[in-house]
Parts: C-alpha cells; structure tokens; sequence
C-alpha cells in the first residue's frame, strides 16, 4: 500500500469525520464564547490560540485530502466551498482587514460539506432553485397588481399606507409577512368597511398558496435528490443493474456473472437428478 492509499484510507476513515465534525462544533462554541468581553478579558489568549490550533487541522486535512484524491477532490464543489470558507479564515483581521474578523463564523458552515444528510439537502434546495425562481416572479408579480390596485383604492383614505405605489408595495409586502397587517386593515376598513375582502385574499394568495407552493417545489426536488442517490446508499445501484465504482456496465457485468452461476447450478442439479433415476431404474431392474 502506498502512502497515498494510507492517507486516503485515513481522511475517508468514519472516525476522522466525526474528528472533523467535533473540531467544528468545537470551533463554533469558541466562536460564540467570544462575544462576551467578559471571557474574553480573563480568557481570550486561551480562546485565540485553541481557535488557532483548529484552523491548523483544518488546513491540514484539506491538505491531506488533495494529496489523497488530487483530480477527484478539485473537481467536487464541496471542496472547493471548503476551500473558500477556510480560505477566508486565514486572510488578515488586523488594521483595515478587522472587519473580516466576522467570515471567521462561516467556518460552521462547513458542516453543510462534511455531514452527508445535510450536503443532500443543500443539494436539494439547489435544484430546486428554478422552480422557486419562477414562484418568486408569481409572487413579484402578484405584489406589483396588489400594488397598483391597493393605490387607487387606497390612496384617498390612507395615504401614509397606500399615497404612492413604493409604499403599497412595501405595506403590502409587510401585510404579507404578517407584521401588524391588522392595523394596516383597521385604518382602511375605518374608511371602507369593505376592505377586508381585499386584504384577505391578499394574505391568502402571497402567504399561504406562495408558500405552499415554495415547499411543494423543495419536497419534489428533494425526493429527486434521493432517487438519484438511491445508489449511494447501498440498495438502489444493485437493484437497477448500476454499481457506485463502476457504472451501467459494471452492474450489468455482475448481473451476467450472477445469471451463469445461477445456471450452473440448475445444470449441476439437472445432472444430479439424471444420475437419481438411473439409480432408481437399475435399482428396479435388479429386484424384478
């Protein structure tokens, strides 16, 4: 075995993860101890130089990583966020850099790239992005119709609301969040009594079917996800004829290995039961 091979059978290793994992978790309890000047003042030496150590191991493993798996880690995403997000940690966050102090916090997120169930969500979410692109324009464009229209009817009774369309826009986007719309209602309604029908299709429409809409398109791509990963996880590859290392021929290589052992065996069996009633019919012979 090659050093390569052993450094490979160690940074893909189960129990180097959960290292990697705990050195997160660690780093990111760190970096919320620093916020209280009070630990800081009796204990930031000890935090910096731990905080220190840990971006160390970071760079270490990817490192060992790319010396292990060269072509194959460049061309994964996955090691190239994790490059980024380590890479940010290491620029300088003194003098006019100090404000980069504050990426030192993206380093959590490479939770995304090293927890496996998390990784498949993320990737969810991005093919997913097109379906949510189009809601997104829905919803604009339901927002900017609401608009004109609560305008011209709005305008006269509730101008600090509804005086021009910026500001329908953004009341209506608030009514949409659900932030104090009862009070926008109320002021209209004092005028207009009627206005609630207006209002409540509104909030039917932009929050409930909208959002209803955004997780239908997320749950669909994430159930595509997991059919395409079906195969990764040990029962889809052998039971469509695929294999993880190899591909469509491989698996249909094993499929025809698996179909002539299965027909030697019933040759052997046929054999067998041909040599049984020669027996039995010399057996019948002899006693008659």
């Amino acid at each position: 075995m090659t050093v390569r091979d052993r450094v490979r059978t160690i940074v893909d290793a189960s129990w180097f993860q959960a290292l990697i994992i705990t050195l997160i978790l660690v780093n990111a309890l760190i970096l919320g101890v620093e916020t209280s000047p009070r630990v800081m003042a009796t204990h930031g030496d000890l935090l910096h130089r731990v905080d220190v150590a840990i971006l160390g191991v970071f760079v270490l493993e990817l490192l060992l990583r790319l010396f292990a798996h060269r072509r194959d880690f460049l061309s994964d995403p996955w090691s190239w966020f994790d490059i980024v997000i380590v890479g940010v940690a290491l620029l300088p966050t003194s003098g006019p850099f100090a404000v980069l102090r504050v990426l030192r916090v993206l380093r959590v997120l490479r939770l995304l790239s090293v927890i496996p169930t998390l990784r498949h969500v993320v990737s969810g979410l991005f093919r997913a992005m097109p379906g949510m692109i189009s809601i997104l324009f829905l919803v604009m464009l339901l927002l900017y119709v609401s608009g004109v229209m609560a305008t011209q009817l709005f305008r006269d009774v509730s101008p600090e609301y509804f005086g021009d369309l910026p500001t329908s826009l953004f009341s209506l986007f608030q009514v949409s969040t659900g932030d104090s719309w009862a009070s926008i209602a109320h002021t209209v309604m004092e005028h207009k009594p009627m206005a609630w029908i207006f209002f409540v299709l509104f909030i039917l429409v932009s929050t409930f079917v909208a959002l209803n809409l955004f997780i239908a398109v997320a749950v669909e791509a994430l159930e595509q996800d997991s059919g395409g990963r079906g195969g990764e996880d040990g029962g889809g590859a052998h039971a469509f004829g695929t294999d993880p290392d190899g591909g469509p021929a491989r698996g249909q290589e094993l499929i025809l290995a698996e179909l002539r052992a299965l027909r030697a065996e019933v040759a052997d069996l046929r054999r067998e039961r041909e040599r049984d009633q020669d027996r039995a019919r010399a057996r019948a012979s002899v006693e008659g």
